[in-house]
């Protein structure tokens, strides 16, 4: 038996943030903590009955050689706004958590990064690969030998067939289906339903059935601030 795992703080305080509480207290060998973020956002001084403590004061009140984070924060602007957070924890010292959910079917020799956080209902074949930051809402499927890099965001019901590969900082929208061997480009918007059978662009929005490229830019539409 290993030594215990360092309670949690979770980064955020919004519906997503209160979901990973949930979770990491049910259905996890975590303890949460408090929960922090900038003085700005902060709505009470308490959230489930754990402190809600300022970023710039979390180190201090929390230090990372005893706890470690989790960044639960959505998908805004391609990803970015979880991956400020995400940096501005390991540069403070923190170790990253990640939760998989013990009603999810992960293969024994799949890869899952830091901060990734996999709901209930998911499917991981064999020889995947999750990178770092990566949100797997409940009720996906992710075919055997395919890759998701970091920092994308998955919603509930994506099929991903398998040889596949999912672009960094991409957003997929519910009921999203990839053929075989399709690689979608970094900074992709897939919108809901979206069938995507052939290979993507960087930076594009693709919808419908089969799916076509948007002449909008993903980023612009999301609002991103590089």
């Amino acid at each position: 038996m290993g030594p215990a795992l360092k309670p949690l703080v979770i980064v955020g305080n919004g519906e997503i943030a209160e979901m990973a509480c949930e979770y990491f207290t049910y259905d996890s060998d975590r303890d949460v903590a408090a929960f922090a973020i900038g003085a700005d956002y902060i709505k009470a001084s308490a959230l489930h009955d754990r402190p809600v403590v300022p970023l710039d004061e979390l180190a201090s009140t929390y230090p990372p050689d005893l706890y470690d984070a989790f960044v639960a924060i959505g998908d805004g602007q391609l990803n970015r706004l979880r991956r400020r957070h995400v940096e501005g924890c390991k540069a403070m010292g923190y170790g990253l958590a990640s939760y998989v959910s013990s009603k999810a079917f992960v293969w024994r020799n799949v890869e899952i990064g830091e901060n990734c956080f996999i709901l209930e209902h998911n499917v991981l074949q064999p020889f995947t690969t999750i990178g770092d930051n990566v949100t797997l809402w409940s009720g996906n499927h992710v075919g055997h030998r395919s890759v998701i890099e970091e920092d994308v965001f998955m919603s509930s019901h994506v099929v991903v067939s398998g040889f596949c590969r999912i672009g960094a900082r991409s957003f997929l929208g519910v009921n999203a289906a990839l053929a075989h061997q399709v690689q979608v480009a970094a900074d992709n918007f897939i919108a809901m339903g979206a069938v995507i059978t052939a290979s993507t662009e960087p930076d594009s929005i693709y919808q419908g059935n089969p799916a076509e490229r948007r002449g909008l830019s993903a980023k612009r539409f999301c609002r991103v601030r590089d």
